[in-house]
């Protein structure tokens, strides 16, 4: 027992240094953020903010472009995500409970469209969005988002889906049930945790992408949050990079997915534990 106690306990201080290494650099983002630049070009390092301010954050919200991007990056994303499950949840569902012509060719396609590099069709998606005059347009990025998930997603749901035995439904239709009823009451309960899964995945992949937008975003007033980020890093002729101003304006894009996780753990817990018990 002795012997098992100094092995556990090996285990978690090592989890904790994991913790504690995996957090840091959203700590020193934060730390730097409260920071002026002149400390922070300073050899000497500052681990702790004392005598710092906010002055980095107002100056990165009165820029006048911060709201309109956070609008665009916003908009863009949940209508991505909402695009994306109801596309790939009907995907899962056709390829896992039908049987259909082409069926296995459509799911190997499935995994080789993840294997072409985004960077190869760049001017295949410039050309097509210019042709349908959908350049700096949320709906046309949208789509470009929607259609760059959804292959993966659907593998993902496709798992999920397969998970649940169709058998449920069928006693739920003996007991009275029209299939309609027995997949909304049995079924999709137990398929939450897969949904919210592939949620935060297109939630990730729309908030953070930088490069599609930056091809097909090219008008100010059109930038996303991560094409915004960039204007402060990039530094003018007149003027160095503010790494201060920096730091705030990363926190400020990492807000609303902080804030979307905090949301998202507790339903994915209740839908885990639902699905366990329902099951």
């Amino acid at each position: 027992m002795r012997r098992k106690s100094i092995i556990t306990a090996l285990f978690t201080a090592l989890a904790v240094a994991i913790a504690i290494l995996w957090a840091f650099p959203v700590y020193w983002m934060f730390n730097s953020s409260m920071l002026p630049n002149v400390v922070l070009q300073s050899t000497t390092p500052t681990f702790l903010p004392f005598g710092g301010s906010l002055e980095n954050f107002t100056a990165a919200l009165a820029d006048g472009k911060f709201l309109g991007a956070l609008t665009i990056s916003l908009t863009v994303t949940l209508s991505t995500v909402a695009a994306v499950l109801i596309i790939a949840f009907l995907g899962a569902l056709a390829v896992s409970r039908f049987k259909f012509k082409g069926r296995k060719s459509f799911i190997l396609a499935l995994l080789l469209i993840q294997m072409l590099p985004a960077e190869g069709m760049f001017i295949a998606q410039y050309k097509m969005m210019s042709s349908v005059g959908m350049l700096n347009n949320i709906v046309g990025l949208t789509i470009l988002y929607t259609a760059a998930v959804v292959p993966f997603t659907i593998w993902m749901l496709r798992g999920f889906v397969a998970g649940v035995p169709a058998e449920l439904e069928e006693a739920a239709m003996v007991d009275g049930l029209s299939r309609t009823k027995a997949f909304l009451k049995i079924t999709f309960p137990l398929l939450a945790p897969g949904l919210v899964a592939s949620g935060v995945y297109a939630f990730l992949q729309a908030w953070n992408e930088f490069t599609v937008a930056l091809v097909v975003m090219t008008e100010d007033q059109s930038r996303t949050l991560p094409l915004w980020l960039r204007g402060f890093v990039q530094a003018s002729a007149t003027r160095e990079t503010d790494w201060g101003m920096v730091m705030a304006a990363s926190m400020l894009v990492a807000v609303p997915v902080i804030i979307f996780f905090l949301i998202v753990q507790g339903k994915m817990s209740s839908g885990l534990v639902s699905g366990a018990v329902k099951g």
